[in-house]
């Protein structure tokens, strides 16, 4: 499985973005406040961490949030430090005034 196979999908009712993944869900908890999403919160499965796929699931929900122009603010500590090694790429998305 490769990243364009991978399919995130917005569940409003549980506040979180989920992709099935090799038949196992991953998600990445919400909330959300005027025009800010707070990432709070990671799952996925230890088997899909070790294959790589964290990066990946974390790229293509920034990418979701980046075309809805929303400002993310990265309260999970993994995709704080995924943000942070990828800074240029995702500094835009951060509210102004944020640094991490």
């Amino acid at each position: 499985m490769n990243a364009e196979e991978i399919i995130i999908t917005d569940n409003e009712f549980l506040r979180q973005f989920e992709a099935t993944i090799n038949s196992q869900l991953a998600t990445i908890e919400y909330s959300q406040q005027e025009r800010k999403i707070f990432l709070t919160k990671v799952f996925m499965p230890d088997a899909l961490k070790e294959q790589g796929y964290m990066d990946i699931f974390i790229e293509k929900v920034l990418e979701e949030i980046k075309e809805r122009n929303t400002r993310v603010m990265p309260t999970s500590p993994d995709i704080a430090k995924f943000m942070r090694k990828n800074r240029r790429k995702y500094k835009d998305l951060l509210p102004v005034g944020i640094n991490i």
